[in-house]
């Protein structure tokens, strides 16, 4: 175990936060911290990293255990070059290499040779730091710097390159390049993937699962988090629970476990009543009067339970139209765009909307995405290309950056400006619907949390009943319910919809159709993420192969006749056999990653099987513990036959 959190308790004044929250890490554990925003998730990372105090509770933690911290949109602030801060992670072996350098100029002075015993105890301690440079990567260490620069999208960028002239995404991204590279035994990182886009994303999870220590990561982007965690620790309602399993396991255990306890609070509260009623009756009856006063005192002695909750409060919306566009919503042809020194963003894009689609726009940051939804929401001219609009096309905008807040107004006049002929009582449902009710609708907007900036933001687009929704990174500051709530929104929304997201788990479930922004115009692709995610490697596999090919066609004699050699027959089979392999290797990874989530699954079963075992009205129930150790054991042989093959595989 590297980390015990026990029974942290941490209040605000006299608001608890945190009220007796538990946490255990063990080595190359992968953590995923959930909950709604203003939950305690970061409050927890900044205790357990010694950066806030707390007012109950302990943490256990070896004195050997090193842990590193990166807070939310913590940018690196250095007067270093980018070379120079990543070259100081590795202070301390850039130290002893100097040392070496210098014990080798010493091993090579005649003085030294002299005195024959100082000079085998210098060999002696010129190999002890030697073997000790070499096992602690004293020799890989430019190369893991360039790797991970390379990986957090640093590759471009001259190593001489302050970091004061940074962008604050860029210093964000340094920041968690920096961490990494320091990889300490358990690393927190609280919301790492902002300011990322989908390759550095998709590098960081794969640089994640290789990770040799253990992972607590708080993060609202679910598909991370489903690739990442094997164990979620939600915190609701001020306390911690565990589930074993990914973002998506967690869902299923979670409203599982919702269901059981509805069942089991309805149960009582049948009984409760059935109770009362037989007391209320016969009370006042001499014949029934015991009977009904030991009734009374069972419902006094009663345990009862509280009605169980679903998902904490959570805002509710749908977006409507008032009325239908023609079938024809949008074609772009021959787009560019270009800074105002002339320096394109990109070139020759060219697209089609027709009603009732749903197209999402991807590309690298820096491309230039948001700059095209401004163009075709009318804020942007364009260098060159035509934007056409169809018949009774009307426009809902959201923009990333809220720049269409006034900051001096209250939510309740954000709203009333924008809509002067609404009545008061139906904005403050809207608002209701979105989280603010009571004094909450007379916040200054300055004064708002990103969070309920995009929900005032979404309130105002959800009045406007456009049939035609532009969305600029909509799930940006929403936590991880709001977004389910968004996204059922949209699923039941009858306009058209182009949106820009990095959120891999909202493209998933909301792309039609993904259209790639590069600089030299569009690529296409039918799906949704996934899809997109597999053309493309499909793709990759074909231009590879067909490069692989023209090899090893160039290899072969030109001098030989029209009719195959054995030579080329060999080529030709091995090239065969090498792409069969692949596919081998590609199928056994796939059937590996879903023995481990079966196993997972098979071992939630079992434990909360040996949970039901352990309860009184069932130990004394023969037939029926007779029943649950029976399914026990045959999960069990199954979690078995499961890890036989898993480790078949693994030994292929």
């Amino acid at each position: 175990m590297l980390l015990q959190v026990s029974g942290i308790i941490k209040r605000y004044g006299v608001d608890p936060i945190l009220d007796g929250v538990n946490l255990q890490i063990l080595e190359r554990e992968r953590i995923g911290l959930v909950g709604v925003n203003g939950a305690g998730k970061s409050t927890l990372l900044k205790i357990i990293a010694g950066e806030m105090s707390y007012d109950g509770g302990q943490i256990f933690k070896s004195k050997e255990t090193t842990l590193g911290y990166l807070a939310q949109n913590s940018g690196l602030q250095s007067d270093r070059t980018i070379w120079e801060e990543m070259m100081n992670v590795f202070a301390h072996l850039t130290q002893a290499e100097a040392e070496l350098r210098q014990m080798e100029q010493d091993i090579a002075d005649p003085a030294f040779m002299e005195d024959e015993k100082k000079y085998a105890e210098l060999l002696e301690r010129y190999a002890k730091r030697s073997d000790w440079f070499k096992d602690h990567g004293g020799y890989e260490m430019e190369t893991r710097i360039r790797s991970v620069l390379h990986g957090m999208g640093f590759g471009e960028f001259a190593a001489d390159t302050p970091i004061a002239t940074l962008s604050g995404g860029q210093k964000t991204r340094l920041a968690l390049a920096r961490i990494l590279l320091q990889a300490p035994d358990l690393l927190m990182l609280d919301e790492p993937t902002n300011y990322l886009d989908i390759p550095t994303l998709t590098w960081l999870e794969d640089y994640l699962r290789g990770y040799s220590g253990a992972l607590l990561v708080v993060s609202h982007d679910r598909y991370f988090l489903d690739r990442l965690v094997t164990t979620i620790v939600e915190i609701e309602r001020h306390r911690s629970r565990k589930y074993t399993g990914n973002y998506s396991r967690y869902m299923e255990l979670k409203a599982a476990e919702y269901e059981t306890q509805m069942k089991q609070y309805e149960k009582q509260q049948d009984e409760i009543s059935k109770m009362e009623e037989f007391v209320q009756k016969n009370i006042v009856r001499a014949s029934t009067t015991k009977r009904a006063q030991s009734r009374r005192k069972a419902l006094d002695k009663m345990e009862r339970l509280d009605k169980p909750m679903g998902d904490l409060k959570k805002a509710h919306f749908s977006f409507e139209i008032a009325v239908m566009s023609g079938k024809e919503v949008l074609r772009v042809d021959q787009l560019s765009v270009a800074y105002e020194e002339g320096s394109p963003l990109f070139r020759n894009v060219s697209f089609d909307l027709r009603r009732g689609e749903t197209v999402a726009l991807i590309g690298p940051n820096g491309i230039g995405k948001s700059t095209m939804l401004k163009c075709l929401t009318g804020s942007l001219r364009p260098a060159a290309g035509d934007i056409q609009w169809g018949a009774k096309v009307q426009i809902g905008y959201y923009d990333q950056e809220q720049t269409g807040l006034t900051p001096t107004n209250t939510v309740l006049e954000e709203l009333w400006s924008a809509y002067p002929g609404m009545e008061e009582a139906r904005i403050r449902t809207v608002l209701g619907n979105f989280l603010f009710s009571g004094d909450d609708v007379l916040k200054k907007i300055s004064s708002l949390s990103g969070g309920e900036k995009a929900r005032v933001s979404l309130s105002k687009l959800m009045l406007k009943e456009a049939n035609m929704l532009i969305l600029d990174e909509p799930t940006n500051h929403l936590d991880l319910f709001a977004k389910e709530v968004l996204e059922a929104a949209l699923m039941d929304y009858e306009g058209t919809l182009l949106f820009i997201s990095h959120d891999r788990y909202f493209l998933n479930k909301m792309a039609e159709r993904i259209v790639e922004l590069h600089p030299g115009g569009t690529e296409h692709y039918l799906g949704n993420y996934d899809d997109y995610v597999e053309k493309k490697q499909e793709l990759e596999d074909i231009a590879r192969e067909a490069a692989e090919a023209k090899t090893a066609s160039a290899k072969l004699s030109p001098k030989a006749s029209n009719a195959p050699s054995s030579t080329e027959k060999s080529g030709a089979a091995s090239f065969e056999a090498d792409k069969q392999a692949k596919r081998e290797e590609r199928n056994r990874q796939r059937r590996q990653e879903t023995l481990e989530l079966k196993i997972a699954e098979l071992e939630d079963e079992i434990t909360g099987l040996e949970a039901q075992m352990a309860l009184p009205e069932v130990y004394q129930d023969y037939m029926k513990l007779q029943e649950l150790q029976a399914k026990s054991e045959e999960l069990k042989q199954q979690v078995a036959t499961a890890y036989e093959e898993w480790e078949a595989l693994a030994l292929e």
